[in-house]
């Protein structure tokens, strides 16, 4: 392997992108805000957190546990995935069958009934959920050069992160209008369905399944997987043999640009912090705060919208100014935002609520500009392999959030579940300020950056 100095990461700026190409990529993110906006965030993750599982702290620690166990599975196998997907052309064909298992959890979910007996079922569902969903996020985000040029690379994939949060925006307004508002406790919502056993919630669910099936079809037929060079064909090899290749790569790296190993490790820290940040809002919510399931979904629409917005909107400045400033300021917003939530909590519910969508609108801003940072400098053929070692940098510090998140909750003076959880925030602080404080140094552009090739 060398570095080379040259960026073939897009088409070139005069080729024309098809629209309709661009919109089928954005449908995946949007289809699959049923597992990232839905499963993990908003709605089944808060529905394992409340009292019908048994004890909310101890709920809170296995959550981070398995969150942990699935982080370390993510970091073993995913840059592995992605490169056996680049050798074979395969790239296309492993989205659809990571993207499958994913919802065959979303499906799971649905048999998780409101029982203490259940609850590692659910943990299962999510946790299981959550490496597949990675695994296809490496597939989706190798995409993005055959769906975007050098000079559009940050508005398209702010418009990738933006249908995420759009397609949650209009999932959960469904959900809290078809099976959490109005009607009687016992039968809420619009079709009345019981509550008994978390039925409504369960139902909602399965409306989250049929819902990524079918806003992800479209990606299958409008973005092909580009024809693999004899190159990169020929390093085919075995499963096992493929992490002598990647062990390789990374001591090649740090050799010839170690500056793009410091952005893989600082986008790994913060980028775990940033995903911890959406995983445990609904649950915070209801711990600390006290929200009931109706308040934590009028939450996640207006975080949604927050960081929908915020997202597409930045995504000119990433083009114009380049993604680093982008991720500094965003992390830096982020960080003020959760310290006052902890400082302030016992203030009550508007502190949430003020501070967390203001804290919305840095997320999808710091996530789509790390992706714009690496897009930037991937050589062609080669980019499930080099967002496969994203996922895995980033997979293999997947594990610091729950673990902290757990750790600080364990470790809280507090006597209460409340009082016990609000230190969860401190964890997840700690990790974005570190990813933060790493990412200083590296040097923007990829002239500084260079390119990774063979």
């Amino acid at each position: 392997m060398r570095v080379s100095t040259t960026s073939p990461v897009a088409a070139a700026d005069d080729v024309k992108i098809p629209t309709r190409r661009i919109l089928a990529w954005g449908l995946w993110d949007w289809a699959f805000a049923s597992f990232n906006a839905v499963a993990t965030t908003f709605v089944f993750s808060t529905y394992l957190a409340s009292t019908a599982f048994g004890n909310q702290a101890h709920e809170q620690e296995l959550y981070g546990l398995f969150l942990t166990i699935a982080g370390i599975a993510i970091a073993v196998i995913a840059p592995v995935i992605g490169q056996r997907a680049d050798t074979t052309g395969s790239r296309r064909l492993w989205l659809g069958i990571n993207s499958g298992v994913v919802v065959l959890c979303l499906l799971g979910t649905v048999f998780v009934k409101a029982e203490p007996g259940y609850l590692f079922l659910g943990l299962a569902c999510i946790a299981i959920g959550t490496v597949f969903y990675e695994l296809a996020g490496v597939n989706y985000n190798s995409m993005l050069p055959q769906v975007s040029t050098p000079k559009t690379i940050g508005r398209v994939s702010g418009f990738g992160w933006s249908m995420g949060y759009f397609g949650g925006i209009v999932l959960l307004i469904l959900i809290l209008v078809l099976f959490v508002l109005g009607g009687t406790d016992a039968h809420p919502g619009l079709l009345g369905i019981s509550s008994a056993g978390g039925l409504n919630i369960r139902i909602a669910m399965l409306l989250a399944t049929l819902w990524a099936i079918g806003f992800a079809i479209p990606v299958f037929f409008a973005v092909k997987t580009p024809p693999v060079s004899a190159e990169i064909a020929a390093e085919r090899t075995n499963f096992f043999a493929s992490y002598v290749v990647l062990f390789r790569n990374i001591a090649t790296l740090w050799k010839e640009n170690r500056n793009t190993l410091w952005f893989l490790l600082a986008s790994a820290i913060f980028r775990d912090g940033l995903t911890g940040v959406f995983t445990v809002a609904g649950s915070i919510g209801i711990v600390v705060f006290g929200f009931t399931t109706t308040t934590v979904l009028l939450f996640g629409v207006a975080a949604n919208i927050a960081a929908g917005i915020a997202t597409v909107s930045v995504g000119r400045l990433d083009d114009r100014f380049g993604p680093k400033p982008v991720i500094v300021t965003s992390l830096i917003g982020m960080s003020v935002c959760a310290l006052v939530i902890f400082v302030l909590h016992s203030e009550g519910a508007i502190i949430y609520w003020v501070f967390g969508l203001i804290l919305a609108l840095f997320v999808g801003p710091a996530q789509s500009a790390s992706r714009t940072f690496l897009g930037r400098i991937i050589p062609a053929g080669r980019e499930g392999e080099v967002f496969g070692l994203y996922a895995t940098t980033g997979r293999a510090a997947i594990w610091i959030s729950p673990l902290l998140y757990s750790t600080f909750i364990a470790l809280s003076p507090a006597a209460d579940s409340a009082g016990k959880t609000v230190w969860g925030i401190l964890g997840i602080l700690v990790v974005v300020l570190v990813g933060l404080f790493v990412l200083l140094p590296v040097k923007p552009g990829q002239e500084q950056l260079g390119a990774r090739g063979r």
